[in-house]
């Protein structure tokens, strides 16, 4: 009996501690991606009510934000090993030899692209980057699908922030600094168009899967991280290019298609 009683008292710890730990889990989610939401939404608002340009809009509130951090935490950090073992579980568990961290990417790539190929609130973003003015005329609510969009970005960049934590175990005021950059050479690598309207999820996450790449390779040899953000740079400048000089083909030939019949 005296056994029977250590052993249930022991499963009551363990499940109180799982619970504890599970909780601090959902609050941190929850504060991650809050925080995500509310930049998109300040920045949701800065264009939509503001009208001002989503560039200046967005890189304003990030320094903003990264200049705050700074005089906030002082050179604080965070690091995952005062968390409970459930944070970390995160980014080092896998489910069927797959990490974590590659499923939840993957489940979100994946609900993104349904949104925006198969619901009409997807098609609609599609419209307003090829054109604003035009999809308002045909009846669709520009600010609010905007609004939405800064929304879904800001959540999805507060969930990459927890995920970040789990995966490198600190964090402080400098962390991710400069890859704003580095987004902005993968998605346009991915054939994302600067001008908007032309897009996709598989082309995006390609232009970061090839800039990986080329980082690590850049690495591997040794190169200056100087010469690494060169390097970025020219790659911004390059793909822009030839994206312009494919449409300009595209038009002149189906010009000449119109013309001859």
């Amino acid at each position: 009996m005296p056994e029977d009683r250590r052993a249930q008292g022991l499963a009551v710890e363990l499940s109180i501690a799982r619970n504890a730990s599970l909780t601090v889990l959902g609050r941190l989610m929850r504060a991650g991606i809050g925080i995500g939401l509310a930049i998109g939404a300040l920045n949701g608002a800065l264009v939509t009510f503001g009208r001002v340009p989503s560039l200046v809009a967005t890189l304003s509130t990030f320094y903003i934000v990264r200049g705050a951090d700074y005089a906030w935490v002082h050179g604080g950090q965070i690091n995952a090993t005062s968390l409970p073992d459930a944070f970390a579980s995160i980014a080092t568990g896998s489910l069927f030899g797959v990490p974590n961290l590659v499923l939840i990417a993957l489940v979100v790539l994946i609900a993104l692209s349904v949104y925006l190929k198969q619901y009409r609130g997807g098609r609609e973003h599609y419209a307003i980057g090829s054109n604003p003015e035009a999809a308002r005329l045909a009846g669709i609510r520009v600010e609010r699908r905007v609004m939405i969009g800064f929304l879904l970005s800001g959540a999805i960049a507060g969930l990459a922030g927890v995920l970040w934590l789990a995966c490198f175990g600190t964090v402080d005021a400098s962390t991710a600094k400069g890859i704003e950059l580095q987004v902005v050479a993968a998605a346009v690598v991915g054939s994302v168009a600067i001008s908007g309207g032309v897009e996709t999820i598989s082309g995006a996450t390609l232009g970061a899967l090839v800039l990986g790449v080329i980082n690590i390779a850049l690495v591997v040899l040794r190169v200056s991280p100087f010469w690494q953000q060169a390097i970025q740079g020219a790659l911004i400048v390059g793909a822009i290019a030839l994206d312009t000089l494919l449409a300009r083909s595209v038009a002149r030939r189906m010009m000449t298609k119109r013309d001859y019949g």
